[in-house]
C-alpha cells in the first residue's frame, strides 16, 4: 500500500497548499515541511522493502496490466523516489530558512506538484503515463522557474516551456507509433510484443524507439539538446535550480529503463536503438559542460554547466548499456545530483552574503562567514569536479574501470579526465576570485570590519546536510556499489519484470 503513497500525499498536499488560507500563511510551510519528511520516511520504507529483489507491482483499481494503469516497485525505482525526497526536504529547508518561499504564494503547491510527477515518473509502469507525469514536471517546475519573478525568469521561462513543449510533442509523436505498431504502452507488454514483432514492423518500431529516446534526451539535456538548460537553472532562484538537478536524472532512468527493458538485446532491428548515437554525444557533453564551468562568469551559471558536464558523464557510462557500465553509474548518479545541487545551494549562500555583487566570479570586499562559506565551497567543488575524497571519485574510477574494455575506451577516458581537468580550472578560478582576493587590502572595509550577516548561521545547515550525504556516499561506497550492482543486475533480468507486472510471479499486490 506504501507505493502509492509517493504520488498521492504530495497530490494532496499541493491541493491544500492552494487554498488562500493556507498559501498566505507559515501554514503552507509546516504543510509542505510535513509532507516532505513523511515522503523520506515512506522512501525509506520502499527502498527497504524492494532490497529483497522482488519486483512488486501495485495496480490501481485492481485492474490486470496491461488495462490498468501500474506502479513498479523495483530496486531502480525505489532508488531514484528516495533520492528524488531526500533531496527535495534539503532544498525545502533551504527555501524555508532563507524565506525565499515568501517571495510568492504559490511556491509550496508548485513544489510539492513538482514532487508529484518527478515521483510518478519514476514508479509509473506504462509510457502513456510517464508522459502525465512528465507534463506535471514541466507545469510545476515552468511555475517555480517564475518564483520571485524577473524579466529574466520570464524570458528563461517561456523559452523552457517551448523547448519542453516540442519535447512533448515528439513524445506523443513517438507513443503513436509505438501503440499502432504493438497495441500497447505498458513497458511490460510493450517489451514482449516488441520481441515478437513481424519483420514487416521492425522498421517503424525502431523509428519510434529513436523518436522517444531523443524526448528523454531532451530531458537530460544530452548535446545539442542541451541549450535550454544553462539559461533556465542560471535564471531561477539558486534553491529551486538545486532541485532541479534531478531533473536532468529523470531522462537519464527513462533512457535506461526504456531502452533495456524493451530495446534490448530482443528487440530485433529496434534493439539497443540509441547505442549508435549516444556515446558520442555524451562524450560531447562532457566537454561542452565543463567548457562551460571555465567559461562561466557567475556562480549559477557556472553550477548548471556543472549539471550539464555531470550528466554526460553519467551518460557515457549508460550509453555502453552493459550491467558493469550501469552499475558505475548507478553508483555515480546519486553523487552527480547531490554535488550539483550543494553547489547550487553555496551559490544561494554566497550571492546572499555578498550584497549587490551577488554570485558574480569577480573580487569583492569581504562579507559575513567567508571562513564557512569558503570550506563549503571548497567541499561542492571537490563533490562537482569528481576529485578525492569525495564520492565522485570513486564514481568516476569505476567508470573509468568498467569502461576500460570497450571499443571507445580511449575516448571516453580522454572525455572524462580532460573534462575533470577543466572543471578543476574553472573551480579554481571561481574560489579564488571569490574567497581569496576578496581578502587582500584593497577590498577591505575602512574599520577592518565585515557587515553583519544576512542569514543566521542555521541556513547553511541544509547544505552541511548535502556535504553529510555525500560523505556517508564514499564512506559506505561497499554497500552502495553492492548495492547498484544488484540494481543492475535487476534492470537487465527483462524477463522477471514482464512476469511482475504481467501476473505471472508473486510480489504483487
Amino acid at each position: 500500500m506504501l507505493t502509492i503513497v509517493p504520488i498521492l500525499l504530495p497530490a494532496v498536499v499541493a491541493a491544500i497548499t492552494l487554498l488562500r488560507s493556507v498559501r498566505t500563511t507559515r501554514l503552507a510551510a509546516i504543510f509542505s515541511l510535513t509532507s516532505s519528511v513523511l515522503l523520506v520516511a515512506v522512501t525509506i520504507a520502499l527502498f527497504a522493502e524492494a532490497s529483497d529483489g522482488v519486483i512488486r507491482v501495485y495496480r490501481l483499481g485492481d485492474w490486470p496490466a496491461p488495462f490498468g494503469i501500474v506502479l513498479v516497485l523495483d530496486r531502480l525505482s525505489t532508488m531514484m523516489v528516495l533520492l528524488t525526497n531526500v533531496l527535495a526536504l534539503c532544498v525545502l529547508v533551504h527555501a524555508v530558512l532563507t524565506q525565499l518561499d515568501r517571495r510568492g504564494w504559490h511556491f509550496h503547491p508548485m513544489f510539492q506538484f513538482q514532487l508529484l510527477g518527478l515521483n510518478g515518473a519514476f514508479l509509473t509502469g506504462d509510457l502513456f503515463n510517464l508522459f502525465v507525469f512528465f507534463e506535471v514536471l514541466l507545469i510545476a517546475s515552468y511555475g517555480l522557474i517564475l518564483h520571485g519573478q524577473g524579466a529574466a525568469r520570464l524570458q528563461a521561462g517561456v523559452q523552457y516551456v517551448v523547448v519542453n513543449l516540442v519535447g512533448s510533442t515528439l513524445f506523443l509523436i513517438a507513443l503513436g507509433i509505438l501503440y499502432g505498431m504493438t497495441g500497447t504502452l505498458n513497458m511490460a507488454d510493450m517489451a514482449v510484443r516488441v520481441a515478437s514483432a513481424p519483420a514487416g514492423d521492425q522498421a517503424l518500431i525502431r523509428t519510434g524507439a529513436q523518436v522517444l529516446i531523443v524526448v528523454f534526451a531532451l530531458k537530460a539535456a544530452l548535446l545539442p539538446l542541451q541549450l535550454w538548460l544553462p539559461r533556465a537553472y542560471s535564471s531561477t532562484s539558486a534553491p529551486v535550480a538545486a532541485l532541479f538537478a534531478i531533473l536532468t536524472k529523470v531522462g537519464v532512468y527513462a533512457i535506461l529503463r526504456t531502452t533495456v527493458l524493451i530495446f534490448g538485446a530482443e528487440a530485433g532491428a529496434a534493439a539497443w536503438a540509441p547505442a549508435a548515437w549516444m556515446l558520442p554525444a555524451s562524450l560531447l557533453t562532457i566537454m561542452a559542460g565543463f567548457v562551460g564551468v571555465l567559461a562561466a562568469r557567475d556562480m549559477r551559471l557556472m553550477a548548471a554547466f556543472g549539471i550539464i558536464g555531470s550528466t554526460g558523464t553519467l551518460l557515457s557510462a549508460v550509453a555502453l548499456f552493459q550491467p558493469d557500465t550501469i552499475a558505475a553509474a548507478l553508483y555515480y548518479l546519486p553523487h552527480s545530483v547531490l554535488a550539483g545541487a550543494l553547489m547550487f545551494l553555496v551559490t544561494d549562500l554566497v550571492a546572499r552574503a555578498r550584497g549587490d555583487t551577488d554570485d558574480t566570479l569577480v573580487p569583492d570586499r569581504p562579507f559575513a562567514r567567508m571562513g564557512q562559506l569558503g570550506a563549503l565551497f571548497m567541499l561542492a567543488a571537490i563533490a562537482l569536479a569528481g576529485l578525492p575524497p569525495l564520492s565522485g571519485f570513486i564514481g568516476k574510477l569505476l567508470i573509468l574501470s568498467a569502461s576500460a574494455d570497450a571499443r571507445f575506451a580511449a575516448w571516453i577516458w580522454g572525455a572524462i579526465l580532460l573534462g575533470t581537468f577543466l572543471c578543476i580550472l574553472g573551480l579554481a578560478r571561481a574560489g579564488s576570485n571569490l574567497f581569496w582576493k576578496s581578502r587582500a587590502d584593497e577590498y577591505a572595509f575602512p574599520d577592518g570590519e565585515t557587515p553583519q550577516p544576512r542569514d543566521k548561521a542555521i541556513a547553511a545547515a541544509p547544505a552541511w546536510m548535502l556535504c553529510a550525504l555525500l560523505a556517508a556516499l564514499t564512506l559506505f561506497a561497499g554497500p552502495v556499489t553492492r548495492n547498484a550492482e544488484a540494481t543492475a543486475a535487476q534492470i537487465f533480468s527483462v524477463g522477471d519484470y514482464a512476469a511482475a507486472v504481467l501476473l505471472e510471479q508473486e510480489g504483487t499486490r
